[in-house]
């Protein structure tokens, strides 16, 4: 059984506005930027679709640049008193419930994410409260207040072990909030799962017709694709995975050119990991196209240096606060994922840590 029953909430997407900088003054904010991370006893951490400088700050000073659980759990295990995300509101809000004793602060507060805001929580919980007999899994692109509903959380990454697990112990899911990531889980695994039904403004946008033209026009490329996307577009991918996963498969692949399917953002640390390969952006625009974000988040390109030394000058009013009972039950989905990755590593790798 897969099905969507919720109507889609309307969300007001904001245009894509990057912060625009003279050399000089990027590198002066840049410096700024570093002596205020000292002097705030900070450390940045940075999602793979934020602006390059951002990242490139982000690994120049110690600091991390990952998907948004790595994130939090990099936070978790690094001394400093202050993290710093740069990335979507969700992310400051997992990090700060995975490290309370912390100070959280991000670059700009009103940087949301359309999953998030698709999966009110009160329309949510009266969702699940209809299906009292389902087991609630969310994936991490939800508000504290979603997970603090749920009885998983899951990534794009950990979404098809969860889920197979699950249904090998008979249990039927609800599944939220992404109704295309859910799709490419349930056909996976054959799980009884019922979806709300949320999307990416980025992701949804990929076009599976145009995709297949490109392909025809690239026939050397091999092509890599979120599960956030529409199910044509995954069905003509040559491998389907999680931010991390899309840069690992540049970096080991042999082919010499990429069609990629996910956020811009992404291709900074992809050229990193492979300096001579190609990367082709997948077609947000077309024929069927109706496109709002052109494979660019707008909320994540809020984040910017000036707002970084903002936040870094005044912390107060860029802080993320989560209140202590939604924080405490958000907790349990978070770390029984933690728990169930861990438990899945040892497996596979026994007591080696490669």
């Amino acid at each position: 059984m897969s099905a969507t029953l919720n109507p889609r909430p309307r969300i007001d997407v904001p245009p894509t506005v990057r912060e625009t900088l003279a050399p000089d003054e990027r590198a002066a904010l840049r410096e700024q930027c570093r002596e205020l991370l000292r002097a705030n006893d900070a450390v940045l951490v940075a999602h793979y679709y934020t602006a390059p400088e951002i990242q490139e700050l982000a690994d120049d000073t110690g600091g991390y640049v990952s998907d948004s659980l790595d994130m939090a759990r990099f936070g978790h295990e690094h001394p400093a008193a202050t993290l710093v995300v740069a990335g979507v509101r969700f992310m400051g809000e997992t990090a700060k419930i995975l490290n309370p004793e912390k100070r959280v602060l991000m670059p700009d507060l009103a940087a949301e994410c359309s999953l998030d805001l698709g999966c009110p929580p009160d329309e949510f919980s009266a969702f699940c409260d209809a299906h009292p007999d389902r087991t609630v899994v969310v994936y991490a692109n939800t508000s504290a207040a979603v997970k603090a509903r749920a009885d998983w959380m899951v990534t794009s990454g950990s979404a098809l072990d969860v889920v197979r697990h699950l249904d090998a112990r008979g249990e039927k899911i609800l599944w939220a909030p992404d109704r295309y990531l859910g799709e490419y889980v349930q056909t996976a695994t054959g799980a009884d799962m019922l979806l709300w039904n949320g999307a990416c403004v980025v992701h949804e946008e990929f076009k599976g017709e145009e995709l297949a033209e490109l392909k025809r026009a690239h026939p050397e490329a091999r092509v890599l694709v979120h599960p956030e996307s529409p199910a044509p577009v995954v069905a003509l991918a040559d491998y389907v995975g999680s931010t991390s996963g899309l840069i690992n498969e540049v970096r080991s692949a042999p082919n010499d050119t990429f069609i990629v399917a996910t956020d811009s953002g992404i291709f900074h640390k992809m050229r990193e990991a492979a300096p001579g390969k190609t990367l082709i952006e997948a077609p947000t625009a077309g024929r069927s196209a109706t496109c709002r974000s052109c494979a660019a988040c707008p909320w994540m390109a809020m984040n910017g240096l000036r707002k970084l030394r903002e936040a870094l000058l005044v912390g107060e009013r860029h802080e993320i606060r989560v209140p202590a009972d939604i924080a405490e039950r958000a907790r349990r989905p978070i770390a029984r994922l933690l728990e169930f990755a861990a438990a899945r590593k040892q497996e596979i790798y026994g007591n080696n840590d490669a």
